[in-house]
């Protein structure tokens, strides 16, 4: 056994395997020579391995990103079409709220434009009632003339209505009597006028007598011929039970 291969022997199978990357092939001249042996700590790590571990990390951080960017963008996704949802649904309910209020304003409307026309057919029947009863006062009421006819008359009317007793021909005579028919008439010279309070108009009545028997619906001026006639029979119709039964002073 040569030498050397002896020596290969010896070192053991371990050695062998550790050492046989030490051999190079010389192509010049087919000899072979022998290096230290490297230390079998930088055997151990060649620069293939670790590249492909390198690459391995890299791929698996790379499909890490990935997924998380997925699921990111799942997320944003859901929060747009939540946020979408949650906008169609308000504008739904301000769409409902517009439309409820629009409904508001026009009912209210039709109300108001209801009440106003009732009001305006209410006061056309006040005023054509209004209007009807002047009509049928137009119609009603008499003309009378103005002299001591006309007077009596429209005495004999108004004391109708409130049911005090007298005649055309019982005023007549009395007014003739007392004044002769002048409205202005005045007694200066009797019992009354001594005492301040004179007979005055067609039927001689003093003022507290007028006053007293006044006939609503006439005038206040004692020396108005209607006023004077209808309070002098309202006074004779309560002391004498109508001006028919007097035939003097009175």
């Amino acid at each position: 056994m040569p030498k050397n291969t002896h020596k290969i022997a010896i070192a053991g199978v371990a050695t062998l395997g550790a050492a046989a990357i030490a051999f190079s092939v010389v192509p010049a001249d087919a000899h072979t020579t022998t290096t230290d042996a490297a230390p079998l700590s930088q055997v151990a790590y060649r620069s293939e391995p670790v590249r492909d571990v390198k690459a391995g990390v890299t791929d698996q951080l790379a499909g890490a990103s990935l997924k998380v960017q997925a699921i990111e963008a799942k997320k944003k996704a859901a929060a747009d079409a939540a946020a979408a949802k949650k906008a169609a649904a308000a504008a739904s309910v301000a769409k409902k709220k517009a439309a409820a209020a629009a409904a508001e304003k026009k009912a209210a409307a039709e109300r108001a434009a209801k009440r106003a026309a009732e009001r305006a057919a209410a006061s056309r029947s006040v005023q054509r009632v209004a209007v009807q009863q002047v009509a049928v006062k137009k119609v009603a009421a008499k003309s009378y003339s103005d002299n001591l006819d006309g007077w009596i008359r429209e005495s004999l009317d108004i004391m109708k209505k409130h049911g005090i007793p007298g005649s055309y021909s019982g005023i007549h005579r009395n007014v003739m009597r007392e004044s002769s028919g002048n409205p202005k008439a005045i007694n200066n010279w009797d019992i009354n006028a001594i005492n301040g309070i004179p007979s005055k108009g067609l039927l001689q009545v003093i003022p507290p007598t007028f006053a007293a028997y006044h006939v609503p619906g006439t005038s206040w001026n004692i020396y108005d011929p209607v006023a004077n006639i209808t309070a002098a029979c309202n006074y004779a119709a309560d002391k004498y039970g109508s001006m028919d039964n007097v035939d003097s002073a009175y």
